[in-house]
């Protein structure tokens, strides 16, 4: 008798439908949040930006709007975008594991979501007051450094050097193509721009030069999640 079992996209019969489409349902709809996590950030903390007073988008970072009125706002921002980074993270984990993993499939993933749980720190611990701002504030490095703002810089900066690191291995994955490319670019041009900001400098040519680094990186992982998201099949085979 022959199998009249449905079939995958692969030709491979299916496990029941119901859990096959769960399995890829829930990793199509982490991906989503890769998408969603950029502009969430860049709407919500513009949206600050524009509307505080003494702020200054060539001259301040937007983990400064933490420390000032509504700082709960910027807050929440980061501590949500962390979240949705992590959770396409795990997407992209699981869709890579479907595609049959590879070089960067393991670390990629991990060291993305590391990012993500470096901006929920960020978050958590508020950076201290500076250049300025909130208005009242004298010009140049913070006068003191509380514990929260030396934690604020080393969890970010752990956050960001990840984000690095997971731009490249996820460029490995891709090996060739305007996806690795991208990855490359990407991972090479924050690298950069984060070592700007790292000094301490809060010249505008620095501070934009990381605006422009940070929307590039979550262009780069709305790219990849959406990638992914089309290439994880609506109904997963078996695995034999």
């Amino acid at each position: 008798m022959s199998d009249t079992r449905p079939t995958g996209p692969s030709g491979s019969p299916l496990v029941g439908r119901g859990d096959a489409d769960r399995h890829a349902a829930i990793t199509r709809s982490l991906l989503g949040y890769g998408v969603l996590a950029g502009p969430f950030y860049v709407v919500v903390g513009l949206a600050q930006a524009l509307t505080r007073d003494g702020f200054d988008l060539a001259r301040h970072d937007l983990s400064l709007l933490a420390a000032g009125p509504w700082g709960w706002i910027q807050v929440a921002n980061l501590v949500l975008t962390g979240l949705m980074t992590v959770a396409a993270a795990v997407g992209m984990s699981r869709a890579l594991r479907l595609l049959g993993g590879g070089p960067g499939s393991v670390w990629g993933p991990r060291l993305v979501a590391a990012y993500g749980v470096g901006m929920v720190g960020a978050g958590v611990l508020v950076a201290d007051p500076m250049n300025g701002y909130p208005p009242g504030t004298p010009d140049g490095p913070p006068a003191t450094v509380s514990v929260g703002g030396v934690g604020h810089l080393v969890v970010g900066g752990l956050g960001f050097l990840c984000l690095v690191a997971g731009a490249s291995a996820l460029g490995r994955w891709y090996r060739n193509g305007p996806r690795a490319v991208l990855s490359w670019v990407t991972g090479a041009l924050f690298l950069v721009a984060f070592a700007g900001i790292a000094s301490g400098s809060s010249s505008p040519a620095v501070v934009l030069g990381f605006w422009v680094a940070l929307l590039l990186v979550w262009v780069w992982l709305a790219v990849v999640s959406v990638d992914l998201y089309r290439r994880t099949p609506l109904l997963t085979p078996v695995v034999r």
